[in-house]
């Protein structure tokens, strides 16, 4: 090949990502991928052109997609520090395979940092949210540096909980109420769910942890279909009550990543099926690092001083009983 011809080329491969952060570079190549490879529907095929303005060669797309992941690679392997609280979740994505269509979990990991930073730590994937897997994250995050754990919100995915009781003994594990609340209104009838919901929110908002422990006794006692369910799972989801009380509300569940996987599912909604795995972690791992990039350059998430003052009163003595 020319000179020329070479100078070319990387010009028109610059020009076609030049208006495009990473996350919407990692869509382009999914999708022009699809198209190079032949598995793209008609409306993917028209969408690579007009992206492009020209034909594009699978050695073009290798070229461009190992930049990218280059880049990625750094986000990925960036070393870690201590992170107090996690939240951890997962949600499926479908993938081309050579024995057809699969699904996979995208497992995330969020962490805050001592300063009250918000990041995304990990993405991955995996065939299943087995024990194995997540195994394998929170080993990946500990060799990477992380360190300090105290607080872990997430599902109650029996996999997951055991990953997370090998990997970070003595850390608190809260429960996500927000899937626990879907889990208990799916055990109640119709006409009670109203009420259960405004009983549930109550003992959620309450301002200490007895007064949650009063109201949901109460609530134990009205609802015999959940009761087990309540009495069962009560230590775990009002853990967050050992949490200074500016941080409860945004502890007590996995919404913080709610707008992240919203995100995720708007960028893979366009492309439907990912062409390979590869191409899935790309586009995700690239949104995680943009995510993460909007979240330090914001607001403090949490005030970290708070938890300091909370450790303070809690080191103190009881005042000594004088006898009279």
């Amino acid at each position: 090949m020319s000179w020329c011809h070479r100078i070319e080329r990387a010009t028109s491969e610059a020009k076609l990502f030049e208006r495009y952060q990473r996350s919407g570079k990692a869509l382009v190549l999914s999708i022009i991928e699809m198209y190079v490879q032949g598995v793209s529907t008609r409306n993917v095929t028209k969408i690579a052109e007009e992206l492009c303005g020209h034909s594009v060669s699978k050695s073009q797309v290798s070229r461009l997609a190992s930049e990218l992941d280059q880049e990625m690679l750094s986000f990925k392997n960036r070393p870690l520090g201590r992170y107090p609280y996690l939240v951890i979740d997962a949600r499926y994505e479908k993938y081309e395979q050579k024995r057809g269509v699969v699904s996979k979990g995208i497992l995330i990991v969020a962490g805050i940092n001592e300063e009250g930073d918000r990041e995304i730590l990990l993405v991955d994937i995996a065939n299943t949210e087995s024990e194995t897997s997540w195994s394998e994250v929170f080993r990946t995050l500990i060799e990477r540096g992380l360190t300090g754990v105290e607080f872990v919100v997430s599902d109650d995915h029996v996999g997951l909980t055991k990953a997370i009781e090998r990997y970070f003994t003595g850390a608190i594990w809260q429960r996500c109420q927000c899937h626990f609340m879907k889990n208990v209104l799916d055990k109640v009838a119709k006409a009670d769910k109203k009420d259960v919901k405004a009983e549930m929110r109550a003992i959620f908002d309450s301002p200490n942890y007895g007064r949650a422990k009063e109201l949901l006794t109460i609530t134990v006692d009205r609802y015999p279909a959940i009761s087990s369910i309540l009495e069962d799972a009560q230590e775990d989801i009002l853990a967050c009550f050992s949490l200074p009380e500016s941080h409860r509300k945004r502890m007590r569940t996995t919404n913080m990543l709610e707008r992240f996987n919203q995100e995720i599912k708007r960028r893979t909604k366009v492309v439907r099926i990912f062409p390979n795995e590869e191409a899935a972690l790309r586009l995700i791992t690239a949104l995680a690092a943009e995510q993460t990039e909007e979240w330090i350059s914001g607001k403090k998430y949490l005030d970290m001083s708070a938890r300091v003052e909370v450790s303070v009163q809690a080191a103190k003595p009881e005042p000594a009983l004088v006898s009279i």
